[in-house]
Protein backbone atom coordinates (compact mmCIF):
# COMPACT_ATOMS: atom_id res chain seq x y z
CA UNK A 1 0.00 0.00 0.00
CA UNK A 2 1.55 3.31 -1.28
CA UNK A 3 1.43 6.10 1.18
CA UNK A 4 0.52 9.78 0.46
CA UNK A 5 3.02 12.21 0.47
CA UNK A 6 1.96 15.02 2.97
CA UNK A 7 3.45 17.04 5.17
CA UNK A 8 1.72 15.17 8.19
CA UNK A 9 2.99 11.73 6.96
CA UNK A 10 6.56 13.00 6.75
CA UNK A 11 6.16 14.80 9.93
CA UNK A 12 4.62 11.27 11.37
CA UNK A 13 7.49 9.37 9.77
CA UNK A 14 10.14 11.89 11.38
CA UNK A 15 8.85 12.04 14.40
CA UNK A 16 8.58 7.72 15.09
CA UNK A 17 12.59 7.37 13.55
CA UNK A 18 13.85 10.02 15.85
CA UNK A 19 11.78 8.27 18.85
CA UNK A 20 13.15 5.18 17.69
CA UNK A 21 16.78 5.50 16.65
CA UNK A 22 17.06 7.56 20.20
CA UNK A 23 15.68 4.32 21.65
CA UNK A 24 12.89 5.91 23.27
CA UNK A 25 9.65 3.98 23.53
CA UNK A 26 6.32 5.43 23.05
CA UNK A 27 5.78 5.91 26.69
CA UNK A 28 8.35 7.21 28.00
CA UNK A 29 8.07 10.69 24.96
CA UNK A 30 4.85 10.48 25.56
CA UNK A 31 5.66 11.14 29.36
CA UNK A 32 8.57 13.67 28.50
CA UNK A 33 6.31 15.64 26.16
CA UNK A 34 3.25 15.97 28.42
CA UNK A 35 0.97 13.99 25.84
CA UNK A 36 -0.92 10.91 25.88
CA UNK A 37 0.31 7.47 24.70
CA UNK A 38 -2.74 7.84 22.53
CA UNK A 39 -2.45 11.31 20.62
CA UNK A 40 1.54 9.94 20.52
CA UNK A 41 0.11 6.86 18.31
CA UNK A 42 -2.31 8.90 16.36
CA UNK A 43 0.62 11.78 15.51
CA UNK A 44 3.02 9.00 14.44
CA UNK A 45 0.36 7.23 12.14
CA UNK A 46 -0.43 10.59 10.78
CA UNK A 47 -4.24 10.07 11.85
CA UNK A 48 -4.05 13.47 13.60
CA UNK A 49 -2.53 16.47 12.45
CA UNK A 50 -0.56 17.91 15.71
CA UNK A 51 -1.04 21.75 17.10
CA UNK A 52 2.37 23.92 16.66
CA UNK A 53 2.46 23.62 20.60
CA UNK A 54 2.11 19.68 20.69
CA UNK A 55 4.87 19.75 17.68
CA UNK A 56 6.91 21.59 19.86
CA UNK A 57 6.53 19.96 23.00
CA UNK A 58 7.90 16.84 21.19
CA UNK A 59 10.98 18.41 19.73
CA UNK A 60 11.79 19.40 23.18
CA UNK A 61 11.54 16.22 24.71
CA UNK A 62 13.94 14.70 21.75
CA UNK A 63 16.53 17.11 22.01
CA UNK A 64 15.86 19.09 18.54
CA UNK A 65 15.07 22.63 17.34
CA UNK A 66 12.07 23.68 15.73
CA UNK A 67 14.25 24.50 13.15
CA UNK A 68 16.08 21.21 12.92
CA UNK A 69 12.28 19.49 12.57
CA UNK A 70 11.01 21.83 10.28
CA UNK A 71 13.77 21.29 7.93
CA UNK A 72 13.58 17.43 8.71
CA UNK A 73 10.26 17.43 7.04
CA UNK A 74 11.06 20.07 4.67
CA UNK A 75 13.80 17.95 2.94
CA UNK A 76 11.64 14.45 3.08
CA UNK A 77 9.35 12.68 1.64
CA UNK A 78 7.61 9.33 2.72
CA UNK A 79 9.85 6.64 1.93
CA UNK A 80 12.93 8.36 2.70
CA UNK A 81 13.19 7.29 5.75
CA UNK A 82 15.05 5.43 7.72
CA UNK A 83 17.80 5.99 5.35
CA UNK A 84 19.05 9.79 6.90
CA UNK A 85 16.06 12.06 6.86
CA UNK A 86 15.57 12.06 10.97
CA UNK A 87 19.49 11.60 11.58
CA UNK A 88 18.98 14.68 13.50
CA UNK A 89 21.17 14.88 16.30
CA UNK A 90 19.99 16.26 20.02
CA UNK A 91 21.44 20.11 20.23
CA UNK A 92 19.52 21.29 22.59
CA UNK A 93 21.43 21.46 26.12
CA UNK A 94 19.86 19.58 28.89
CA UNK A 95 16.50 21.63 30.25
CA UNK A 96 16.60 24.54 26.86
CA UNK A 97 13.47 23.43 24.44
CA UNK A 98 12.92 24.33 20.89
Amino acid sequence: MSRKATPDRVLADILRCMRKERGITCEALALRSGITVSALSRIELARTTPRWDTVRLLARALDVTMVELSAAVEGSHPGDLPAGACRIRPTCPAGRGA
